[in-house]
């Protein structure tokens, strides 16, 4: 932004937005020039799909997915009905809210509570994003269920996850209140869906419906953001209003350079295709789960026909020296709660010549804006990268190889049995024949995980994908883990629990540069938990979900190695911990 441009962002409570790119400097300003003479800005508000694909199915897909760009200014004018639902929930004698969901449906939800916290005189949110038992019982464990608000969010109204959080729920409180059960529960489904039809059977409270042409990553500033924001307190008004500020900044008469989101969104594209494609977040402590909503927008968006952005997100920060030449770090700094340390640490990499957004967040409700403003710049990218932004082709053979899984199960009473290729202890490992090629002549973890480790190349990045529970001292110890292998192979590492990151970075996983080196963690649970109306228990959904991931990513060629721990999972947290600080020092740089 210009001087004139920053000082009318201040006048309009928008966001500051600027880009330290050093040698890259000429090649944005290129790029900005090139999509400006090509009208991108006025072909994208008139919904043109050829400026992500020239193939018609593709752009028929595009067609029927860009109904977000309206939404802000949409929405506001279902404020009353939003804020006469809140008035409601408040009113009601409830206590808490379960928002039972996956990745579009719920990460919203989730940086709102983490944002926002608990609004007095409303109930306290929480979200249930996961199908291993010991989570879900962690969750029921912390609200009254007899007031609790049960909010199913599923788009397509037939995800797996969402369905049987309902028939689990539902049961619960069916003991508790009969016929009346329908009186604590909501969903927000796209009209005429499966859930819809459920809802009206069991006589849910209420039905907010989505917008078909809106796909779920998109749909934030939609019902499935903001129904469960309104129900928590958040004044929805002016979360709204400040989207809207930024959806006028970004039409289609501002030019590309001037136009927060499209200028963003030319910076990302045009570093990644020169090799930064690591898009790593730094956020302040009080807008942190931002990270995590970005982190699914950006990987589902980009991450296919091996290409894309691989965004970072709650990495543990240090100084320049441990991080590669593959990144771009954005700063997105909160105001009234900024670290000096961030601060520090984020001037110094600008001054080495890594790439530096740096978003200035001058107000909580300003994330109504970011949610508008990363969408635009994620959709840039996209074009920019030649990839349909709007599509996610490899979440659904996940899903199918899930369901094959599930139906052994179903006709044998079992899962297919597996072979494990090393015993250490009651730690196990497996992989496929590929991978296991790779690990000849190791025999216990620390020698396994050194020869998978080996294989980690300049430019890859490590990602590890954990079916556990999140506690924190499992996440203390992957979190410690990410940094061993950061400091010592100097590549980007990711953190994600199973199976809420298949429906986030799981496209992009199977789908994007074949870069990722990966460490799939599971375990066997202490005690299962039955799903009413399914031969299987949430413990075999599970299991059944990370061996159609792990599938997946092997039919895709991928270097993963998979370790299957016993029942206690803190404990194997720690003994992996340790079989990479084992296994780093040995290899060569």
């Amino acid at each position: 932004m210009s001087a004139n441009d920053q000082e009318r962002a201040r006048d309009q409570g928008l966001n500051r937005q600027t880009f330290v790119v050093g040698s890259y400097d000429m090649a944005v300003r290129a790029a900005l020039d090139e999509v400006q003479a090509k009208d991108f800005v006025r072909r994208l508000w008139a919904k043109d799909p050829a400026l992500w694909h020239e193939d018609p199915a593709h752009q028929a897909v595009i067609r029927g997915a860009l109904g977000w760009l309206s939404l802000p200014e949409q929405q506001i004018g279902h404020v009353s009905r939003l804020q006469a639902f809140a008035g409601e929930v408040a009113s009601g004698g409830f206590t808490h809210i379960l928002l039972l969901g996956m990745g579009g449906s719920s990460l919203c939800s989730e940086v709102c509570r983490m944002t926002f916290g608990v609004v007095p005189g409303y109930p306290e949110l929480h979200v249930l994003d996961s199908t291993v038992p010991s989570q879900v019982r962690s969750v029921e464990a912390r609200v009254d269920l007899e007031r609790t608000l049960c909010i199913v969010a599923s788009k397509s109204g037939s995800t797996t996850e969402p369905l049987v959080f309902q028939q689990y729920f539902f049961e619960r409180m069916r003991r508790i209140k009969g016929d009346r059960a329908g009186e604590n529960f909501v969903a927000i489904t796209d009209p005429g869906s499966l859930l819809e039809r459920l809802a009206r059977e069991l006589r849910f409270r209420a039905i907010f419906p989505g917008v078909p042409d809106v796909g779920g990553r998109y749909s934030a500033l939609s019902n499935f953001g903001m129904v469960p924001a309104a129900a928590m307190g958040v004044d929805v008004e002016a979360l709204l209003l400040r989207a809207e500020r930024m959806r006028q900044r970004c039409d289609s008469s501002v030019p590309a350079p001037d136009n927060p989101g499209v200028a963003l969104g030319v910076v990302l594209g045009t570093l990644a295709k020169a090799g930064h494609d690591k898009v790593t977040f730094v956020t302040s402590p009080a807008i942190s789960d931002l990270g995590a909503w970005l982190e699914q927008l950006i990987a589902e968006s980009t991450g296919k026909e091996n290409t894309g952005l691989i965004p970072v997100d709650d990495e543990p920060l240090k100084d320049a020296h441990v991080y590669g030449n593959d990144r771009v770090f954005v700063y997105i700094r909160y105001a009234d709660g900024a670290v000096s340390e961030q601060d520090a640490i984020v001037d110094a990499l600008a001054s080495e010549g890594h790439p530096v957004v740096r978003i200035d967040c001058t107000n909580l409700m300003n994330l109504g804006q970011e949610f508008f403003h990363w969408e635009i710049a994620t959709a840039t990218a996209g074009a920019l990268l030649g990839i349909n932004a709007f599509d996610q082709p490899n979440v659904q053979e996940s899903k199918d190889f899930t369901k094959f899984y599930l139906e052994e199960f179903k006709q044998n009473g079992r899962l297919p049995e597996e072979f494990p290729i090393i015993t250490d202890g009651d730690v196990r490992l497996f992989t496929d024949e590929a991978n296991r090629q790779a690990l000849h002549g190791t025999s216990s973890l620390p020698h396994a995980m050194a020869a998978h480790l080996s294989r980690v190349r300049t430019g890859d990045y490590v990602a590890i994908n954990a079916y556990l529970e999140r506690t924190p001292a499992v996440h203390e110890a992957f979190q410690r883990i990410r940094a061993i292998i950061r400091d010592a192979k100097r590549v980007a590492t990711t953190l994600g629990y199973g199976p809420r990151f298949l429906h986030s970075t799981g496209q992009l996983h199977k789908g994007g540069p074949n870069s990722g080196v990966f460490l799939q963690v599971t375990a066997d649970h202490e005690e299962d938990l039955a799903i009413p109306g399914e031969p299987y228990a949430f413990g075999t959904l599970a299991a059944a979900q990370a061996l159609g991931d792990m599938k997946s990513l092997c039919a895709r060629n991928r270097r993963v190695l998979r370790i299957h721990l016993g029942c206690d999972v803190e404990a194997g947290g720690r003994r992996i911990l340790q079989a990479v600080e084992e296994a780093l020092p040995g290899l060569s740089e």
